[in-house]
């Protein structure tokens, strides 16, 4: 079957590939250069925390078994392996914790793709320049959010994760612009990644998979740019064909606009988040609040007697669902149990999302008396204010208390700082890096559009952890 319905924005796909392929770091504004530096920071903080993790130890056991050509190093670990593999690994690690960083519009978490991609590459290759990883950074960014935007919230409500699917561009994109394809080859190597698009939310409720959408997403992104680069042909316009092309597919209501909106005027990549809760962003407004509220009354968690959380129906349907102790990931991305770790610890950070802490009694029975609604408030604010929560405490003495967040710590509209970044990337990396080598990433990355090569800074990753 194909389709006389005309594209849903013409030439789309085309016009993204020559702007990416065409890119400089010339042409990058330097709020761009300054995002994309504080996401090199947190990006592989999350991907050196992750690495550890035993999701990620099963994907890269399986990656060491296939032996495969060594060109680029899984981090933490001293071993190396092909590009595609090393991303996978490194990809899932990045997405491994929920604490990559996150641009709002198009949920996508384009750190955890991009950055491990870039690393690979500058190590195969040897001899790029700081700005070289920036700009192949940006690429994927840019792309890959701009896509997310067009596919809108529907993609999420239809059961996709914007991660494994919108995810796909934002690495070819970066693969592509690492191997310096020429525009046309750029075009296939977007329309190659489209068919390779894939990731269900259902994952979110206790599944390890969940974390394996960034790296197979990685994986496919090098893929397509690869054979693109051996002139293996794509869909041309994957992005706007009526008819099976990935709007029309993975959305009931794109936005085909999104995609090229102020290309090259308005950076998208500019708008990028962090967190400083390892859980789900679309939780973090309502956490912000309750933290707001246990600060300004003094209370401990035994004073509630009960919390009420409106949220918007995006965060209802993503996280509200009944809490069981089915896993880290359960855990991370459900609401009642963030709230409940930070009435007790004052914190959700890697701690109280250990094994150990999923069925504690004393979180299981504050769980029980935390209730969530949809507000009808937030709701009539739209999408830019899916993330936003109103949270009520009544306390045991009888106090009703109330703090209503619309955005949440992290995000754009209300940003933490460089040091931050810096202080989460501490904290993260503690246990794998000595003090000595934390503090040389965090001076290299500082300075990282002067370094003449990169090496230095992949070697600090790619060492095993003592």
């Amino acid at each position: 079957m194909s389709s006389s319905k005309p594209p849903l924005l013409s030439n789309a796909t085309r016009d993204l590939a020559g702007f990416a392929a065409q890119l400089r770091y010339e042409d990058l504004p330097a709020e761009v250069i300054d995002s994309m530096k504080s996401s090199l920071l947190d990006s592989i903080g999350c991907c050196l925390y992750g690495v550890t993790l035993p999701w990620t130890q099963r994907v890269q056991a399986m990656v060491q078994a296939e032996q495969a050509a060594p060109m680029a190093s899984i981090f933490g670990s001293g071993q190396r392996t092909s590009i595609a593999n090393a991303v996978l690994v490194n990809g899932t690690a990045g997405h491994a914790f929920e604490l990559d960083d996150i641009h709002k519009e198009s949920i996508v978490h384009a750190g955890s793709i991009a950055v491990p991609i870039a690393l690979a590459y500058a190590e195969r290759d040897g001899g790029w320049h700081g700005r070289d990883l920036l700009t192949v950074m940006t690429a994927g960014y840019e792309i890959g959010t701009r896509v997310g935007n067009a596919a809108t919230m529907s993609l999420f409500y239809r059961g996709f994760h914007p991660q494994g699917t919108s995810g796909v561009f934002v690495a070819a994109a970066s693969a592509a612009k690492a191997l310096g394809l020429d525009a046309n080859r750029f075009l296939h190597a977007l329309g190659i990644a489209g068919s390779q698009a894939g990731g269900l939310m259902a994952a979110q409720e206790g599944a390890m998979v969940k974390r394996f959408h960034a790296g197979r997403a990685a994986q496919s992104g090098v893929y397509a740019a690869e054979l693109a680069g051996r002139d293996f042909t794509g869909i041309e316009d994957v992005l706007e064909a009526a008819y099976g092309g990935y709007l029309s597919s993975y959305s009931d209501q794109p936005n085909a606009a999104r995609l090229t909106d102020n290309l090259g005027t308005v950076w998208e990549t500019a708008k990028v988040g962090y967190k400083p809760h390892a859980s789900v962003t679309s939780i973090h407004a309502a956490l912000d609040a309750l933290v707001h509220i246990m600060r300004d009354h003094d209370l401990s968690a035994e004073d509630i007697a009960t919390v009420r959380v409106g949220v918007s129906n995006m965060t209802y349907v993503h996280c509200a669902w009944e809490y069981k102790a089915q896993g880290v990931t359960a855990a991370q991305m459900n609401l009642y149990y963030g709230l409940a770790v930070i009435a007790h610890d004052g914190v959700a950070f890697v701690d109280q999302y250990r094994q150990d802490r999923l069925a504690e009694p004393r979180l299981l029975n504050l769980i029980g008396r935390i209730e969530a609604y949809i507000d009808p408030e937030i709701e009539r604010m739209g999408p830019p204010y899916r993330h936003a929560a109103v949270v009520t405490v009544v306390t045991r003495d009888g106090r009703e208390l109330l703090h209503r967040e619309l955005n949440r710590r992290g995000s754009p509209e209300n940003p933490i700082g460089r040091q931050d970044v810096e202080y989460k990337f501490r904290n993260v990396v503690d246990a794998c890096l000595s003090k000595q080598e934390v503090d040389r990433v965090i001076a290299l990355v500082d300075q990282v559009e002067k370094l003449q090569d990169v090496s230095e800074l992949i070697n600090l990753l790619a060492a095993p952890y003592r």
